[in-house]
């Protein structure tokens, strides 16, 4: 059941500490407490949850502002309960009226609360961050069914639709594509039949005492098993027969395995109720590990269509970017959007897609945040297909790149090679945004396990770059206000590119 709380912000003169003293009115967690749209998260934090019956739950405050402070100080679950019960000035961003001395939950429903958050309501909240307008409150603009450029299959229309002429081009739309890499540590296929192989062999154990002993445990030698796994792993040279043939053995010995548990499944009726819940799930998950490496095994090739990686998360694939040092990252793919120093989540997504064929619909999307389309759009070579120059022209939109055509004369190939260097230089600031989120952030490793909840946390990653951005940029614009004039302070502001 979950009790509306007050709405109303108590302030910070009333906030009451039980050792004396005030809190400062400047300080970022005060500031960060003001742009965060509560409201609306608690709207949609109440959908799921019962007004009537059940014991009362955790406030939508608290929860969102937990992961929040999580995400954004790096911390685990444990620290962060830690952290909350030690510090006021977070107490009071959570909507605390006084100070606690005791932890407000436990650290377990941290879980809970992600899972409560999808990364689809995240990326509005990061909207209302960026722009100041939610999603649902700007502007809907009546878009023509019969134009191919709407969505993410769109462009090489040349029909340019009635509401590109109701506001002049301005902006610069910065687009890329990164990885935010899985808590994993790096598979190798004889590694993942050794766990494979492990896995059965303790079921096997589970059900041990309920059949009867009338034959072995184990239809092969557990030692022998092991070892074969062990020469292997522990040799400093991998080639390629040896590699083939310790696969080979550790299929055997789970194909047997695999028999020998549905033996004794067929003996057991209440089978699933002696496993933990941790086993249940990497049960489901074997049968479709072992069909892969078998087919990969008999074919000869090291290809597989939604190839699995991961026992604990059998949602991460591996996605080959071709890059140094790492040409093959393991975890989620995220389409992000700059504009004006803010980063926006376009889409996430655990198999390697073509980005590229995104452009309209990212620029669709700055259409209806800002009521205009971009004066250009910065990209890299895979967005600069026809289908996409096209789309840009009909819309008077610049897309980076050098132009296609035979050759200009000297002149315009000078101007066109220093606009290109200039664009390089611009498309920068996506890149170091994807690098403040991983190392700051914690983008570049997601501990969550889930689905879900990983993409929870990468979003909520996004989300708190951008948030500390404008409260920095609050508090210097508060600052040039107290020095100069109101119009004068603004002008200033652009002698600080850094906040820009």
């Amino acid at each position: 059941m979950y009790r509306k709380t007050n709405k109303e912000q108590q302030t910070i003169e009333d906030f009451f500490l039980p050792f004396g003293g005030k809190l400062d009115a400047q300080n970022r967690w005060v500031k960060l407490a003001k742009i965060t749209p509560w409201d609306r998260i608690e709207e949609y934090y109440i959908q799921s949850m019962s007004q009537e019956t059940g014991r009362g739950a955790i406030s939508a405050r608290i929860a969102f502002g937990a992961v929040c402070l999580r995400q954004s100080e790096r911390l685990s679950d444990e620290d962060t309960v830690r952290y909350i019960q030690e510090n006021p000035y977070v107490q009071y961003y959570l909507g605390l009226h006084e100070f606690h001395m005791e932890p407000l939950f436990d650290a377990s429903m941290m879980v809970h609360f992600r899972k409560r958050f999808p990364i689809e309501f995240i990326a509005k909240v990061n909207e209302y961050i960026c722009t100041g307008k939610w999603p649902e409150d700007m502007r809907n603009v009546d878009r023509n069914d019969d134009d191919p450029g709407q969505g993410s299959g769109g462009g090489g229309s040349e029909t340019v639709p009635e509401e590109a002429d109701s506001a002049p081009n301005n902006g610069t739309l910065i687009m890329d594509a990164t990885v935010a890499n899985a808590d994993i540590r790096y598979p190798t296929d004889i590694d993942l039949l050794n766990q494979c192989r492990e896995h059965l062999e303790s079921a096997i154990d589970l059900l041990w005492t309920y059949v009867p002993h009338d034959q072995h445990k184990y239809p092969y030698n557990k030692k022998k098993a092991r070892q074969a796994f062990l020469s292997i792993s522990k040799s400093k040279k991998w080639t390629a027969k040896k590699l083939h043939t310790g696969i080979g053995q550790q299929l055997w010995y789970i194909e047997k395995a695999m028999e020998r548990l549905k033996e004794m499944q067929g003996l057991v009726p209440d089978w699933e109720e002696k496993f933990p819940c941790w086993l249940k799930e990497r049960m489901l998950v074997l049968p479709a590990v072992y069909l892969q490496q078998k087919e990969m095994y008999d074919s000869g090739t090291r290809r597989c269509e939604n190839r699995i990686v991961s026992l604990q998360q059998p949602h991460v694939h591996p996605i080959v970017r071709g890059k140094r040092p790492e040409p093959t990252e393991f975890g989620q793919k995220l389409h992000l959007s700059v504009v004006d120093g803010y980063t926006f989540i376009e889409q996430t997504c655990w198999n390697n897609y073509n980005e590229g064929k995104d452009l309209p619909e990212v620029v669709e999307n700055y259409h209806r945040r800002y009521g205009c389309y971009p004066n250009a759009v910065l990209a890299d070579r895979i967005y600069q297909t026809r289908e996409n120059r096209s789309y840009c022209k009909t819309r008077g939109i610049r897309l980076s790149g050098p132009a296609l055509g035979r050759p200009k004369d000297e002149s315009a190939k000078e101007a066109n090679k220093a606009q290109m260097h200039q664009d390089a230089c611009d498309r920068n600031v996506v890149e170091g945004k994807n690098g403040t989120a991983k190392r700051r952030y914690g983008l570049n490793r997601i501990m969550s396990k889930l689905d879900e909840t990983s993409k929870t946390e990468a979003g909520f990653a996004i989300l708190m770059m951008n948030a500390w951005k404008r409260v920095y940029r609050e508090l210097l614009r508060s600052f040039l206000q107290f020095i100069f004039s109101g119009a004068e302070a603004l002008s200033q502001l652009a002698y600080f590119p850094v906040f820009q």
